[in-house]
């Protein structure tokens, strides 16, 4: 079963949670799950895991080893306008790995670095030589005194589509390992008259991410592969779409909207959200022809 797959079962099976009954507010199929508090406190939960040989190379420099382990989870609440507040980690190991403490001394930084402290985790090891170095962390963020949590399932038809940054070439560059969690325009993003609708962080590429807004949302997404930002290290728009692991924000916004002086600004309009009555996502190349954006991307 492909992790596409997977999430429409786990997707499906979440029917019995009972959304908007209780203290659930946002359950699985977002970039992160959102529950209210007793005192009416919005909570942000998300957890993700970092695979050695596939989310990093063997020999990486421990330091941004644990630094990733802690941005992949903070770029979550990133997309959902949350502000980091603790994090949890475990660690699956090899029995009497020698860089366990140095990991974990870490992965205490960067989590301090982002305002998300580790404050709790496990540690366990296997028995087998070859089996790969797997760390995972749990993050939760809160919601700012009149902010919302921004959601892929919002955009409407004339929405227009921005980026943080550029997109494709990040493991030539190293950028997955170094890309900074964009938590500053999270919270504009999620602040009441910002005037965004949607949002997700691009971890499985460029094309499969927006259809995931397309999709949840019920629009028809167009994008121009023509004023796509692409980094310098693609041969061209389908690999930078298509690459994935680039940790900027997908925003849709209304047109209407003011955009503030952001470090580093938004990039766009790369495209725009239409009413149409197949959802989802394509990209236009710069001889107008379409291809399904899904096609393009990261499935496990």
């Amino acid at each position: 079963m492909r992790e596409s797959e997977l999430h429409d079962h786990i997707y499906q099976r979440s029917g019995s949670l009972a959304l908007g009954r209780g203290e659930l507010v946002v359950g699985p199929g977002d970039d992160c799950a959102v529950v209210r508090t007793p005192n009416g406190d919005l909570l942000v939960l998300t957890v993700d895991q970092l695979v050695e040989g596939r989310h990093y190379e063997p020999g990486t420099e421990l330091d941004l080893i644990a630094r990733k382990a802690i941005a992949r989870s903070v770029s979550d609440l990133a997309a959902m306008g949350a502000r980091p507040v603790w994090s949890l980690g475990t660690g699956l190991l090899a029995p009497g790995d020698p860089e366990a403490d140095a990991l974990f001394d870490a992965m205490h930084r960067w989590a301090n670095h982002w305002g998300c402290p580790l404050i709790g985790g496990d540690i366990a090891a296997h028995g087998d030589p070859s089996h790969p170095r797997t760390i995972t962390v749990t993050a939760a963020g809160m919601m700012d005194i009149g902010h919302e949590p921004v959601l892929r399932s919002g955009a409407k038809p004339g929405d227009q589509l921005y980026l943080t940054g550029q997109v494709g070439g990040s493991f030539e560059s190293g950028w997955h390992l170094r890309f900074e969690p964009r938590i500053e325009h999270g919270l504009w993003a999620s602040s009441k008259d910002s005037g965004v609708h949607a949002m997700i962080d691009l971890s499985d590429g460029l094309g499969r991410d927006a259809d995931r807004i397309a999709r949840a949302s019920g629009v028809r997404i167009e994008i121009d592969a023509a004023r796509l930002p692409i980094n310098h290290r693609c041969k061209d728009w389908r690999e930078a779409c298509s690459s994935g692991e680039d940790y900027e924000l997908l925003i849709a916004i209304d047109p209407g909207a003011m955009i503030p002086k952001l470090a580093p600004e938004l990039i766009g309009p790369i495209g725009v959200c239409v009413e149409s009555g197949e959802p989802g996502a394509v990209i236009i190349d710069p001889h107008g022809r379409e291809h399904a954006a899904k096609d393009l991307g990261w499935d496990h």
